[in-house]
């Protein structure tokens, strides 16, 4: 099975920027759709964003023209580059693996991350 581990949270003010690593371990890394997912306190998880291991995208519609997913998949991590952060995007970013084309739900991923907290500060 793989091993998900997430990085590159913080704290950053509202307009600034994180990227976040996803690295994968266990197994290979480049036949896997990836997904990265939020939740926010007293929330459900919620999809942001998802690549295929082709490079197909997708973004939630509250990301769309800020963030960017993208993978390495030499290196065996994926990328959630953030922009424009906002104080409604704190959450704690969760990356995730697929092994079926479905995407969006939280049941079609296989395997989670630890998460890692992002807070975005006004």
């Amino acid at each position: 099975q793989v091993q998900l581990v997430e990085s590159g949270g913080g704290l950053v003010q509202a307009g600034g920027s994180l990227r976040l690593s996803c690295a994968a371990s266990g197994r290979s890394f480049s036949r896997y759709g990836m997904g990265w997912f939020r939740q926010a306190p007293g929330k459900e998880r919620e999809f942001v964003a998802d690549i295929s291991w082709t490079g197909v995208t997708y973004y939630t519609d509250s990301v769309k023209e800020r963030f960017t997913i993208s993978r390495d998949n030499a290196k065996n991590t994926a990328f959630l580059q953030m922009n424009s952060l906002k104080p409604d995007d704190t959450a704690v970013y969760y990356c995730a693996v697929r092994y079926g084309s479905r995407r969006f739900d939280t049941s079609a991923y296989d395997a989670w991350g630890q998460g890692t907290q992002v807070t975005v500060s006004s």
